[in-house]
């Protein structure tokens, strides 16, 4: 089963990944530098990468994300499902395809399942903005949100920083315990205490309307702003976004996130433009990191997995 679909590449047919292989053969300390590159290089206008593509579908909240990229020697194109139906249906609310291409040729080198390279890629950004935006000491960290991308978000940023605890908010009590449990933390039974006193704070909700407000933040608090992924949907108050405002890219965050658009906010840097060493953040300022996911890291990703799995087999 293995050696012959490796074989199918001389061929010139793809290979088959599903969620168990991608997550063998995607690993942590790998992928966080590699993501801070990309990050760099999408900043320094190296990386070909157009505004994704969102096809509203009939179900109500539901969305077709389409997600192209070049960089470097990676071609891929990532094709994101978000259907809220899917929980009573016993599915996942978001599925992610990957394609991963040749660069040169457009030869389909695989096709795989991209639910754990989303959410480890999607933390890994968070954690390479963290490393490069506070130091070392122990931290304590809120997570408001209780699905996949809480717990990747966990692992990700205990890997870069010192966690003291952790705390949890999720509109559902049971996810949040559960979640909790996962990732050795506490269960809030709101997101105001969860966040007070917070160093940093996630948030990953599929809320359209702001669960984080300004003013319970710490002052020099660090905020991932990973979900309202629509110019329409928000996560956090005008008085959140009031503070000094990274995007992952600047475009994206002005045309797609409706945090930066609904707020007035303006997007003071990129992060890639902290990672190249070319914007000193202030020292003691709260900061807003606002990350839509960029298709770069779909591709610097499924090409690690690639490589991994041509050098060592599936």
């Amino acid at each position: 089963m293995i050696r012959p679909q490796i074989a199918n590449v001389a061929r010139g047919l793809p290979l088959l990944l599903d969620n168990d292989t991608v997550r063998r053969h995607l690993a942590l300390d790998a992928l966080l530098p590699a993501i801070e590159q990309a990050l760099i290089e999408l900043s320094a206008g190296r990386v070909l990468q157009p505004l994704r593509t969102v096809l509203e579908l009939p179900d109500p909240g539901s969305l077709l994300f389409v997600k192209p990229a070049l960089a470097g020697g990676a071609l891929s194109t990532k094709l994101i499902t978000q259907v809220p139906g899917n929980a009573a249906r016993g599915l996942p609310t978001m599925i992610a395809t990957l394609l991963l291409l040749d660069a040169q040729t457009g030869v389909p080198l695989a096709v795989m399942d991209a639910t754990w390279l989303t959410e480890l890629r999607t933390a890994a950004v968070s954690a390479v903005a963290t490393r490069a935006l506070r130091d070392r000491e122990p931290k304590r960290l809120a997570i408001l949100g209780s699905g996949a991308l809480a717990r990747s978000h966990a692992l990700a940023l205990t890997a870069v920083t010192p966690i003291r605890d952790i705390r949890v908010w999720s509109p559902t009590r049971a996810n949040a315990e559960r979640c909790a449990a996962d990732i050795d933390g506490i269960a809030c039974a709101d997101a105001e205490s969860a966040v007070r006193e917070a160093d940093i704070v996630v948030t990953v909700t599929n809320a359209s309307t702001p669960v984080l407000m300004g003013r319970w933040l710490k002052p020099g608090a660090l905020v991932h702003a990973v979900g309202a992924p629509r110019p329409g949907w928000r996560e956090l108050d005008d008085e959140a976004m009031s503070n000094y405002v990274i995007a992952d890219q600047r475009q994206a965050a002005e045309t797609e996130s409706g945090d930066v658009i609904l707020s007035g906010a303006k997007v003071q840097c990129e992060i890639g433009e902290v990672l190249a060493g070319k914007v000193q953040v202030p020292e003691g300022v709260t900061v807003i990191f606002k990350a839509l996911g960029q298709a770069v890291e779909d591709a610097v990703a499924a090409r690690l997995v690639y490589a991994s799995v041509i050098a060592g087999g599936i």
